[in-house]
């Protein structure tokens, strides 16, 4: 079994069941952790994760991410508490800024970003280590609360906190506060360096250096022995973010004048068919900029890229087969 530490990651493109199965199929391959994610209005993060949970003996259990905005801080705690308590010691904590216009059109306003998640990573923490908190800041009120377990383990609990950092102020305060970072998918490995510069900057802050900070990273990985079906699968995710969430294709290093052809035709929400039409527009060297596209070979070369340049654990989202895609990678990508 290979040495190099590799993650599945989850959204709804597979039914419940088959991510049960495939998160399954994964721990048996020696992948090290599944993350969840909590995007769109589609699918929660919680309920998927308890799921794999409940299923699996050893496999970690991540949420990639959640949003520091929607759940009250002692809910969130109590959340990640009984998550631990169904698979002690496996549970993650992913959480990031979430992203407009989404949380505007449900009635969140993204104020402070970075005040708001300093807050909840500082009370989350001293929540699930059992302690007696009381906080009084811009984004949390609490008196005297705490995770005041009566019958189950009343230990603190080895939650550990990664934020979901895209920009260089969230990913420096990252480096400062967290225990982790989740980078991001659909960025170029250039943008990896960047990202490793603002993360040392924060962890000298607290007196730690980038070594005690892990480095997962989301990657798209559209693998198929027919080149052009992986290429084209992989082509139609970066279009809809292209269209929809362009403050991630900033970092992906794509330019601003596609970026603008494909505004002219898709916004958020888009249809299949509005994706479709615009897809003509992103050329395959720009989808093999951002993704792990192509041959078993080329994504292998590009995952390597990214931990090259200081990714520790590539968090592979599998586009087309995703069992061809955990085999593939159960055997490494070192060589």
């Amino acid at each position: 079994m290979s040495q190099d530490r590799v993650a599945l990651y989850l959204q709804d493109a597979h039914s419940l069941q088959e991510g049960i199965e495939l998160v399954q199929y994964a721990e048996e391959k020696g992948f090290e952790a599944v993350w969840q994610a909590e995007s769109r209005l589609v699918r929660d993060a919680i309920v998927p994760m308890a799921a794999f949970a409940a299923t699996t003996k050893k496999i970690k259990v991540a949420s990639g991410v959640t949003n520091n905005w929607t759940r009250n801080i002692g809910l969130l705690a109590s959340t990640f508490l009984t998550l631990d308590d169904l698979a002690p010691d496996r549970i993650i904590c992913g959480i990031g800024a979430w992203w407009d216009p989404l949380a505007s059109k449900v009635g969140i306003n993204r104020r402070k970003p970075l005040s708001a998640m300093r807050d909840t990573v500082e009370v989350l923490r001293r929540l699930l280590n059992m302690e007696n908190v009381t906080h009084h800041s811009e984004f949390h009120h609490v008196d005297g609360i705490q995770l005041d377990v009566v019958y189950g383990r009343k230990e603190p609990r080895n939650v550990p906190i990664y934020i979901g950092a895209t920009g260089m102020k969230m990913m420096e305060m990252t480096g400062e506060v967290a225990d982790g970072a989740c980078l991001n998918y659909l960025v170029n490995p250039a943008y990896n360096l960047r990202a490793m510069d603002a993360l040392e900057r924060g962890a000298k802050k607290a007196g730690r250096s980038i070594d005690d900070i892990d480095r997962p990273q989301l990657m798209i990985c559209s693998v198929d022995h027919d080149r052009k079906k992986a290429l084209d699968k992989a082509r139609f995710m970066m279009t809809q973010y292209l269209g929809q969430q362009p403050h991630l294709m900033k970092a992906s290093g794509v330019s601003q004048d596609l970026l603008d052809e494909i505004h002219k035709v898709l916004s958020w929400p888009a249809t299949d068919d509005d994706i479709r039409s615009a897809m003509h527009l992103v050329p395959d060297e720009v989808v093999q900029m951002a993704t792990a596209s192509g041959s078993p070979d080329e994504v292998k070369a590009k995952v390597r890229e990214y931990v090259d340049n200081g990714c520790t654990c590539p968090i592979l989202y599998p586009l087309g087969d995703a069992k061809l895609m955990i085999d593939i990678f159960a055997d490494g990508y070192s060589n």
